[in-house]
């Protein structure tokens, strides 16, 4: 087994750490959520807290892990007598962001379920970490099924295996810890909330911590062991600091002047629910742990809010998280009373009024927050300079609003979400077929059905029914899949009143929304001037593109063809990486063209030329007329605007082998009456 990073050997990240380490103290906190960059220690800072946990007495034995002094009495491997158990220390489990639903909650025989009646079942991985942590990296790109069971687990304590009738339930209380990054995608708020606490980190920009982050991991790899070795007197100071905390847990005072604030703090902020008020609660009580007190202080409540709050806060996916500190001062000091919230007088054994942060040997580093940007600086990636700097000022979106479903025609084989028809593992049941490798969902009937006419042959003699592998059956489903929405947005000068791009920027933002609710992936491809660029490539993280989107400049001519020839190109290599996702391409547009590769001189964007062998308009023609080749759906949102109407994006829509709707018309509440599915042209498109 390898050695894994010492804790009090990271760097910076003192609010990581406190967080973990408050889970460690009080695991009724809810465990934690790590978001940040890539290369920032999340991985490893999760990994280290495992070895500073307490062992845990189990019945020996017992693959569920069950307590000695209190049994479960519904243990599949029970029933216990009460008595003294075998010390083992903490586990840390880690869930893989492709495991299969058996992995996750255990697999259950069901051909020994149904011929002999045996619960015969093997514990997946949340039995494996009842006790102890459950880990999930990337937490953000975990299947909706899986998130599902993570939920029920998380709220009830236990896991439920149900097959046909049959079931075994266990225990299953851990410390749920997820690491991600937010630029691959943002969490279902229902998973989101099950996080007690929430931490963004960085990497420090400051030198002298950098050079020490290096140091040590060179170190580290260069000899694991007698890294670890200098480390181990600051590594069993925490664990004791960690078994005192919890052992002076039951004594911590929560006044009634400390409830107040938390409740002004939680309603001041607008958070849902009453959950964010209890987990203030029982950390503003772990920090005072933590600190060696028996009195919870305000400095207590007020990192207990830094840490709990700002993901609760976001109305959708497009708003920061994040707290007004000043408004947070604001309020403790309005509700805070001298008894229960005073906080200068008592600072605590760590020299601060709040629970601190775990001892670490800083050696030559700079301060913790090594001058890191607050998250989303400098997130724009930077966008290209083009001439006429009144032309490129960015246009604000107008407000979003709940556009109608645009889906996929046909019955695709994707990654799970909610947009177009699919075969998958969840959903309602279609038919059956012959297993292909584990059985995961039994079609009873069809199984049944397969067994009966061999009976007697098999010797049937009592009222059990004699099942062979051969006989088993899974149960076909058809749900939703998720799918590539790539959108194609036109900046030219054409689209560049101010009022009017704004609209379409609401538009592509209400879009945007709906593929974050449906579980799509998205890109953006944009046209203006003489070019079109891939302003984001197809990325799970719908707040990146709403960020490309805001600052997206307009002006210039309009070469619609070559938007059109970069979407393409994106979709093809987007293939390459991902056949089984689905694209949904949405081009946004008046469907003129007045620019792009082999432009003529005169102009061709007039009604009835976009057959023609060359101009701006005939090449966006022979464009479009590959995605229609290829069974591409797509839809045009028609931005065409004034008195005269042209009617180009309704041709575009014509060549793409797609649909138009108009702006007013993408509302979900237009009385335009839409057909709602995208028309992808003719039936030999139809999966």
């Amino acid at each position: 087994m390898s050695t894994p990073y010492p804790f009090t050997a990271l760097v910076g990240q003192d609010d990581l750490r406190l967080a973990l380490l408050l889970n460690a103290v009080s695991p009724a906190v809810g465990g934690v959520l790590v978001r940040g960059e890539k290369g920032t220690a999340k991985s490893t800072a999760v990994r280290a807290l495992s070895a500073l946990l307490p062992d845990v007495d189990v019945v020996a034995g017992c693959r569920f892990s069950c307590a000695p002094q209190a049994p479960d009495p519904a243990c599949p491997d029970g029933p216990h007598e009460p008595g003294t158990g075998a010390a083992r220390a903490a586990r840390m489990v880690e869930l893989p962001v492709g495991a299969s639903e058996d992995r996750l909650v255990g697999a259950l025989d069901i051909e020994r379920a149904l011929a002999e009646g045996v619960k015969a079942f093997e514990p997946g991985l949340l039995a494996d970490a009842h006790r102890g942590i459950l880990y999930v990296d990337e937490v953000n790109l975990l299947h909706d099924h899986l998130v599902d069971l993570l939920l029920d687990a998380a709220a009830m304590g236990a896991s439920y295996v149900e097959r046909e009738g049959v079931s075994v339930r266990h225990a299953a209380r851990f410390l749920l810890v997820g690491t991600m990054n937010p630029e691959e995608g943002e969490l279902r708020p229902q998973l989101l909330d099950r996080f007690g606490l929430t931490v963004e980190v960085a990497a420090s920009r400051e030198p002298d911590q950098r050079v020490e982050v290096v140091r040590r991991r060179l170190a580290y790899d260069d000899d694991p062991e007698g890294f670890a070795g200098r480390w181990a007197e600051d590594e069993a100071a925490v664990r004791a600091r960690i078994v005192a905390a919890r052992a002076l847990l039951p004594r911590v005072r929560l006044g009634d002047g400390v409830l107040r604030q938390i409740a002004a703090t939680c309603a001041a902020f607008e958070v849902d629910g009453m959950r964010a008020d209890i987990v203030m609660a029982r950390t503003a009580t772990a920090l005072a742990a933590w600190a060696g007190r028996e009195d919870v202080l305000a400095e207590d409540v007020r990192q207990a809010a830094l840490l709990a709050l700002p993901h609760r806060r976001r109305r959708n996916p497009f708003d920061a998280p994040g707290l007004d500190e000043d408004k947070l001062d604001e309020t403790l000091d309005e509700f805070g009373d001298d008894h229960d919230g005073g906080g200068d007088d008592d600072p605590g054994p760590d020299g601060g009024g709040g629970g601190g942060v775990p001892p670490q040997d800083q050696g030559p580093d700079a301060p913790a927050d090594g001058g890191a940007p607050a998250p989303g600086e400098a997130s724009d990636g930077g966008q290209p300079q083009g001439a006429g700097a009144a032309e490129q000022q960015p246009v604000r979106a107008a407000e979003p609003f709940r556009t109608k479903v645009l889906s996929v025609p046909g019955l695709g084989d994707g990654a799970a979400g909610r947009r177009s028809r699919a075969r998958t593992e969840h959903g309602r049941t279609t038919g059956s077929r012959r297993p292909r490798g584990t059985l995961t969902k039994l079609h009873l009937a069809a199984t049944v059905q397969a067994a009966a006419p061999h009976q007697r042959a098999r010797g049937r003699a009592g009222r059990g029914l004699v099942v062979r592998r051969d006989d088993l059956r899974q149960a076909t489903r058809e749900g939703r899949e998720g799918n590539l929405v790539l959108f194609v947005v036109d900046a030219s000068g054409s689209m560049a009143a101010r009022r009017r791009m704004g609209a379409v920027k609401g538009a592509v933002l209400s879009l945007l929304l709906d593929a974050y609710q449906r579980r799509d992936k998205v890109g953006l491809v944009t046209f203006r001037g003489s070019a079109a660029e891939v302003a984001l490539p197809p990325t799970s993280s719908v707040d990146a593109a709403a960020a490309r989107l805001e600052s997206l400049p307009t002006g210039g001519r309009t070469p619609l063809a070559a938007g059109l020839l970069k979407a393409h190109e994106v979709l093809r290599i987007e293939r390459l990486r991902d056949p089984a996702r689905r694209p949904l391409v949405v081009v946004v547009t008046d469907g003129r063209a007045t620019g792009g590769p082999e432009t003529r001189a005169r102009s061709a964007s007039v009604e009835g030329r976009w057959r023609e062998t060359g101009g701006p308009v005939a090449l966006a023609g022979r464009a479009a007329r590959l995605f229609a080749a290829e069974g591409v759906a797509s839809v045009v949102v028609d931005c065409e605007a004034g008195p005269v109407r042209l009617g180009l994006a309704g041709q575009l829509a014509g060549e793409l082998g797609g649909t138009a709707v108009t702006l007013d018309e993408l509302r979900a509440d237009s009385i335009a009456g839409l057909v709602r599915n995208v028309r992808a042209g003719n039936e030999r498109k139809v999966a």
